[in-house]
């Protein structure tokens, strides 16, 4: 039985029963500007690794590319005279630069503090407050990261054991990038799966068949939604006094009214029931009248082909009985003597 910590005041999110010894998931501190804890996951050393191999092996291919791109060009536009070991110097040290800084932080900023690596991973890079990364800070990151973290140009083998260190040893994970720039790493997918919501107890559904949803929104449907799959994790009285908030709502824009004495989360779950019926079936229908107009866009399943019946040989003529006329004449070869030709 999960207790709730915390005053007595506050709702407090409780997760599931395989959630760690802390008893939650959501460890990245963040708090929304309406004072709720945010259910996010600071991401931690085995996520970030993976996530920076993969941005490696990109950084790999745009350093390739760039000298696939380059060096013809220079070599064709620049006399040789200007091209020497201190211009190439200087050519490998800008290309370095751009790999290594501009990578990331071209990739924060076009892609949502997402590089390629984070993408692939499920991480994104926010502000220390929640926020989006701004330039400066994905900037200051990426310079520290250069210089002491990874590839580390200062002290190499030193600067990887602090910046594992201060990542095992920071509450939210943060690497020393990071705690320079004020952002960090957190997960952008859930923790859990969505579960379906619970359907419609069978003495609700002749009610349920009744009700006019016309103005019934998508906006407040997905709320209803919402609450009936996170309703274990939410404690009392919380958890009923937002079902008859969510019901009230829903009561004024349906019609008929409800059976007395049926509790809130019965009476949700039935009217999200009725509406994905309706919903179901008002797609089918534009499905038929669909495949009806334009039976191209919907191909038919060919039905099973059954083998063809073996042939039959007809049976051979034989002499009709007496008195009945055979029903198809009898070819006889012809003779000379039946043809009567002058010949014979």
């Amino acid at each position: 039985m999960p207790t709730r910590v915390g005053p007595a005041d506050t709702p407090t999110r409780v997760g599931p029963a395989d959630t760690p010894a802390g008893g939650r998931w959501a460890d990245a501190g963040l708090i929304s500007g309406e004072a709720v804890e945010l259910d996010v996951r600071a991401a931690r050393l085995g996520s970030r690794v993976l996530a920076l191999l993969i941005d490696v092996v990109g950084q790999l291919l745009c350093a390739a590319l760039l000298a696939l791109t380059l060096t013809p060009v220079v070599l064709i536009l620049l006399p040789d005279p200007v091209v020497d070991r201190a211009f190439t110097g200087a050519l490998e040290t800008l290309g370095l630069v751009l790999v290594l800084v501009g990578y990331p932080v071209a990739w924060e900023r076009l892609n949502h503090g997402r590089t390629p690596g984070k993408l692939a991973v499920g991480l994104r890079v926010v502000s220390a407050d929640g926020g989006p990364v701004e330039l400066r800070q994905s900037l200051t990151r990426a310079l520290v990261g250069v210089a002491v973290e990874w590839p580390g140009l200062v002290l190499p083998l030193l600067s990887w054991v602090a910046g594992v260190t201060v990542m095992l040893t920071d509450p939210r994970g943060r690497r020393l990038g990071d705690l320079v720039a004020g952002t960090m790493v957190v997960h952008t997918r859930t923790t859990q799966g969505w579960r379906p919501a619970p359907r419609i107890i069978p003495p609700l559904a002749g009610w349920a068949a009744t009700l006019d949803l016309t103005r019934l929104d998508d906006a407040l449907a997905l709320a209803v939604r919402q609450y009936l799959t996170r309703a274990g994790q939410i404690v009392e009285p919380y958890r009923s006094r937002l079902a008859r908030e969510l019901w009230c709502e829903v009561a004024a824009v349906t019609a008929p009214k409800s059976p007395p004495g049926v509790p809130e989360p019965l009476l949700l779950a039935a009217v999200l029931a009725e509406r994905n019926r309706r919903g179901t079936l008002r797609l089918r229908r534009n499905r038929a009248l669909t495949a009806t107009l334009w039976p191209d866009l919907h191909p038919t399943t060919p039905a099973a082909v059954e083998p063809p019946a073996p042939a039959v040989e007809p049976p051979a003529p034989g002499p009709a009985p007496a008195g009945v006329r055979p029903a198809v004449p009898v070819l006889r070869s012809a003779s000379p003597e039946d043809s009567g030709s002058p010949l014979s």
